[in-house]
């Protein structure tokens, strides 16, 4: 019976550890079509980093249709994209050194991906963020929400103390 109860409380700490894991690592898809396959991605606060990959499933190469993925507080966005526009190709449609700019993923063409890691000490549950593609003309389709849920990682490691 014991045996039982610890197995049972085995099993729920490594559902919860395994639930935890998956809000911290996400994955975004882009096409030929400049369209994201998401307008919406949720974070979980106690994550210390995230992991990001972006997958470009068409096959137009990145001088034709490439990608990337840019997050931003959200009412950083129409600035940002438009210093992307400024800093033109050579930097990938991104102002070098943007304070604005919390992540950004190198642009990739059809069958290319790429992943990224961020830290989630900037982001604040409650807070509004946005992601888009800084390619010219792709962020008024290609963008979308990111939501951080919970309590930051910090705050709850205080707590326990």
């Amino acid at each position: 019976m014991i045996a039982r109860r610890i197995l049972s409380i085995a099993a729920l700490m490594l559902a919860a550890q395994g639930a935890q894991a998956a809000t911290c690592q996400l994955a975004v898809e882009a096409n030929d079509m400049m369209q994201f396959n998401t307008k919406k991605l949720e974070v979980d606060a106690a994550c210390p980093e995230v992991r990001l990959t972006l997958k470009h499933v068409g096959s137009s190469p990145a001088n034709v249709m490439g990608h990337n993925w840019v997050l931003v507080r959200t009412a950083d966005l129409g600035a940002v994209a438009n210093a992307a526009l400024r800093a033109g190709r050579e930097h990938q449609y991104q102002p070098p050194a943007d304070g604005r700019v919390l992540a950004v993923t190198p642009t990739v063409g059809g069958g290319e991906s790429t992943t990224i890691t961020f830290e989630t000490a900037a982001l604040r549950s409650g807070e509004t963020y946005s992601f888009f593609c800084s390619t010219p003309g792709h962020n008024a389709i290609m963008r979308g929400t990111l939501i951080v849920n919970g309590t930051p990682a910090r705050l709850a490691a205080d707590a326990r103390q």
